[in-house]
């Protein structure tokens, strides 16, 4: 069903990348359907703190509750911004600054969701990527690297996105699985989950990137369980800029990107559709 006036939903979006006039105008515009509707945020932002502020900030007033997980832009540490804070101090910093507008994080205890299609338990996930996923034939982070930059196929998270105090990307997401893990792994098992995570848990939505070899930059082979393992009802993601719902496992995926404009542009689809993920939509 499709809840009505009264009701609460628990509705998703991603990829909002205010940097953007366009998109800063889809963000202003955004309301929620009743007064009782959570927005889940599954990353990217913007690429400075004060545009992530100024967005988060606006959809905090407006809805029951905003629930944020990081994106690759949120975290980047551009020239233009003058928060020259980088990698677990930048996160950090923007989860101090969700905390002050009263966004759930993923540092935060994980709220229940005990509206219309509930109970169930919010999770943000932060976990980055490993380069796990890389084309047949290239068996190592090495050559799929090398591979990206001779055909000039690199995200620019290789500039931008630093892993302070972390040697390495992959070193960081590594701790976050390991830390995730655990605290999922303490949760009530009786209460389904709703997974929020930039980049997606399994590795099928990838498969129809033009570039697959920018693959290695979305996710890691070690989640590729979690939504069985997790008891997810629905899993949340954006970062690829295909907006779309597939199922794996039994399990929803939702990707709830914005993206660019110019590559909103070209979809019969107005942008900025929020997507209902609890109560299931028919």
């Amino acid at each position: 069903m499709v809840v009505g006036e009264d009701d609460g939903a628990l509705l998703a979006i991603s990829d909002l990348h205010v940097t953007y006039a366009e998109n800063r105008a889809i963000v202003e515009g955004l309301r929620p359907r009743s007064p009782g509707d959570w927005l889940l945020v599954a990353g990217d932002v913007a690429d400075t703190v004060a545009d992530i502020e100024w967005a988060l900030g606006l959809l905090s007033r407006r809805f029951a509750k905003v629930v944020w997980a990081p994106g690759n832009h949120d975290l980047w540490t551009p020239s233009s911004d003058p928060v020259t804070l980088r990698g677990v101090a930048r996160y950090r910093h923007l989860v101090d600054v969700c905390r002050a507008l009263g966004v759930v994080t993923p540092e935060d205890p994980y709220p229940v969701w005990r509206g219309p299609g509930g109970p169930a338990l919010v999770v943000p996930l932060f976990l980055l990527y490993d380069y796990t996923w890389r084309p047949e034939g290239l068996d190592t982070r090495e050559a799929a690297l090398a591979e990206a930059y001779a055909t000039g196929i690199v995200c620019t998270d290789e500039y931008l996105l630093h892993p302070d105090p972390y040697p390495s990307r992959q070193d960081w997401c590594a701790a976050r699985l390991v830390e995730t893990a655990a605290r999922l792994d303490a949760r009530d098992p009786a209460l389904p989950t709703v997974l929020v995570s930039h980049w997606p848990l399994v590795r099928e939505p990838t498969r129809i990137l033009r570039y697959p070899i920018f693959a290695q930059w979305c996710g890691t082979d070690a989640t590729a369980d979690w939504h069985v393992r997790y008891g997810a009802a629905a899993a949340v993601y954006g970062h690829l800029h295909i907006p779309r719902t597939t199922w794996h496992d039994g399990v929803r995926f939702e990707e709830v990107s914005v993206g660019y404009p110019r590559e909103w542009r070209r979809r019969s689809v107005p942008p900025g559709q929020l997507r209902q993920i609890l109560p299931p939509p028919d």
